[in-house]
């Protein structure tokens, strides 16, 4: 669950409806200002290629399905917990991550892509030394820890166990004439770097931009940062995108980006949202409160410089 409190208000978005946002940003990802679309970082274009990255990126956080159902609850004041409180363990977190790839059985190709996707949150961590391409926007001000503590054993047992799954797949893949350029590295490489950057945006869109309204800077998005090593055209030409918040226009929270990416401009993106007045007395019965809360939905509009 991703939590963010402003004006009074509790926001709550589950991990699901943000990974289909970073879908819905995949789907639209490639324009003729020279960004390649997924499966077209070759010239050997692929539109079934495209279409299992955007499905692998609005999966990725799947198995957050049975989690977010039935949410672990502080203590404190009966609420869900955050995502921040939830990754403290380790073994429950690669659990997920095992539930979700197991769950799409005939989709090697989005099971790898998302399985790449938990080698790199754990080997930032774990490893003496992961591809800086590759870190996730999570850690742009460098705080892997924070988000993954304890030793670095179990991690990577997981990874180990990860790489284990993705020998499956590829063998699979390689085994089919029509799919085995997609484990090539100039395939592979920017579809996994842009599930990354898909993720972190709609994370930031998620919880700290709402804040955005309200003047808060707090947190990833909030205020400006950069998206580091975006693949352009292919994987060997990378480039960095800024992003802005530029407030708030007719109900809808702008966001710039430097240089734009996407095919639509502006392009408009709904992040639903459940709402909660605060101070709250400690809720009884989740699935009824939880359940008859109308989800809202917080419009965005990505745009290129104006």
């Amino acid at each position: 669950m991703l939590k963010t409190i402003k004006d009074g208000k509790l926001w709550l978005v589950t991990q699901p409806d943000h990974g289909q946002v970073a879908g819905y940003l995949a789907a639209h990802w490639g324009n003729h200002a020279g960004f390649a679309k997924p499966g077209y970082f070759t010239s050997s274009h692929d539109e079934e290629l495209r279409q299992q990255t955007v499905l692998g990126i609005a999966q990725h956080d799947s198995g957050w399905w049975e989690w977010e159902a039935m949410p672990d609850l502080s203590p404190a004041d009966g609420l869900p917990l955050d995502l921040a409180e939830v990754l403290k363990d380790q073994a429950a977190g690669m659990s997920r991550w095992r539930e979700g790839l197991s769950r799409f059985k005939d989709a090697p190709y989005p099971n790898l892509l998302m399985s790449r996707h938990a080698y790199w949150l754990y080997a930032i961590r774990a490893l003496d030394d992961p591809d800086p391409a590759f870190t996730h926007p999570l850690f742009w001000k460098g705080s892997p820890e924070q988000l993954y503590p304890g030793s670095r054993d179990e991690p990577l047992k997981f990874i180990a166990e990860l790489e284990h799954l993705q020998a499956q797949w590829s063998k699979t893949l390689r085994a089919d004439p029509a799919t085995a350029a997609w484990l090539e590295p100039e395939n592979l490489k920017p579809h996994e770097r842009l599930l990354q950057l898909c993720d972190g945006l709609s994370l930031a869109m998620s919880s700290p931009l709402i804040q955005a309204r309200s003047g808060e800077t707090k947190g990833l998005g909030a205020d400006e940062f950069e998206l580091h090593d975006v693949p352009r055209s292919s994987w060997s030409d990378r480039l960095t995108i800024k992003v802005t918040p530029r407030g708030e226009h007719e109900g809808q929270i702008r966001i710039e980006l430097d240089p734009y990416p996407f095919d639509i401009d502006p392009l408009p993106v709904l992040m639903p949202a459940r709402v909660i007045n605060l101070p709250m007395a400690k809720p009884e019965h989740f699935h009824t409160w939880w359940q008859g809360l109308l989800p809202e939905k917080i419009e965005f509009q990505l745009v290129s410089p104006q």
